[in-house]
């Protein structure tokens, strides 16, 4: 899922771990799946940001060049104000779009 066209709140929202963990039966491996998904998204939305940066780095080693780029920083801003990844992460798992399979449980059903 593109984390750029979610509907994901921007603050912090209380929710029933009880609800939530109803899918897995267990709160811990709720929060273990939601928590590497939103890593998942961490990664990808830094790797987005250092690729749109990459644009405006400076290869010259004077420092008194430092000087401010408006659009390096609408870019920043931009960023900022997107979701956390973790809310990111807790809203695709509430739509059930995160695919999810516990190993272990599988090896006992069998």
């Amino acid at each position: 899922m593109d984390y750029r066209k979610t509907n994901a709140p921007t603050t912090t929202v209380t929710r029933d771990m009880m609800k939530l963990s109803a899918d897995t039966g267990n709160v811990y491996e709720t929060v273990a799946i939601i928590a590497k998904r939103a890593n998942q998204i961490a990664v990808e939305m830094k790797q987005d940001l250092e690729k749109k940066l990459q644009e405006f780095a400076s290869y010259n080693d004077n420092l008194e060049e430092v000087f401010e780029n408006r659009e390096q920083i609408e870019i920043s801003r931009y960023y900022e104000k997107l979701p956390k990844p973790t809310l990111i992460a807790t809203k695709e798992y509430e739509d059930g779009k995160v695919y999810y399979k516990n190993p272990a449980k599988e090896k006992n059903s069998l």
